[in-house]
């Protein structure tokens, strides 16, 4: 598995609701606030979280995370995108993007990572089999050798003149201001998490996304930052 290198301002959470035919977002929110498009343009409004708004049922709203990582050095300023509406995956991932930008010296985007899917089973499922991302040291790694490879990277980016506050700077910029402008890739994203197809039985069916909690009637920032501060990166 190829290396990915990501960044703590690319991972983005919200509560979100789609349109079912377009794809675009009606609806963002962190809990606290939302921004709802509606025949008078875009209002500011308050977010009560998904199981505590009527808009939010009626619509569909969840948790939705995007994670922005580098693959590979094909291209130095793209990334591939990891979308998932688990809310153990989101905070999995927050969580570890703070232990590793800590352990590491604040050097975690020149640290080589990767993705790997995880099971757990829990009370609330049942002892099912619930599945969640999370961010690790490569297979064929150890933490130890991914940290001097990573100082190593930040060494030479440096002395070409590299700067990557700026870059996380410009980064973060774009993503505040890119709620409501999805992409054709983004909708079909959309549609494929948030609206699956329907079941035989004529109801719809789960995506293999893991539950949403019931603390997720608070803000869901406040959470992510809850959980992050522990610095374990393991799900309780």
């Amino acid at each position: 598995m190829r290396s990915i290198y990501p960044t703590l301002t690319n991972l983005r959470a919200e509560y979100s609701c789609f349109d079912r035919e377009t794809g675009r977002p009606i609806c963002v929110g962190n809990g606290e606030t939302c921004r709802r498009a509606g025949g008078d343009g875009i209002e500011e409004l308050p977010c009560p979280s998904p199981d505590a708004c009527v808009f939010g049922q009626t619509g569909g709203c969840k948790p939705y995370g995007r994670l922005n990582v580098l693959i590979g050095d094909e291209d130095e300023l793209g990334s591939f995108v990891f979308r998932t509406t688990s809310f153990n995956s989101i905070r999995t991932l927050a969580a570890r993007l703070h232990y590793f930008s800590a352990v590491s010296g604040n050097l975690l985007a020149c640290l080589p990572l990767e993705l790997k899917l995880r099971g757990k089973s829990t009370t609330q499922s049942y002892r099912s089999a619930i599945y969640y991302v999370d961010l690790c040291a490569r297979t064929s790694s150890t933490l130890e050798s991914a940290i001097i490879e990573a100082r190593d990277l930040d060494t030479r980016r440096k002395a070409a003149g590299f700067d990557q506050q700026a870059l996380d700077t410009a980064a973060h910029a774009g993503f505040s201001n890119g709620a409501f402008e999805e992409t054709i890739e983004e909708s079909a994203a959309v549609a494929e998490e948030f609206y699956p197809a329907e079941s035989s039985n004529g109801g719809s069916h789960d995506t293999g996304h893991d539950e949403t909690s019931s603390t997720t009637r608070f803000s869901l920032q406040k959470q992510l930052d809850r959980r992050a501060a522990l610095l374990g990166g393991k799900e309780a």
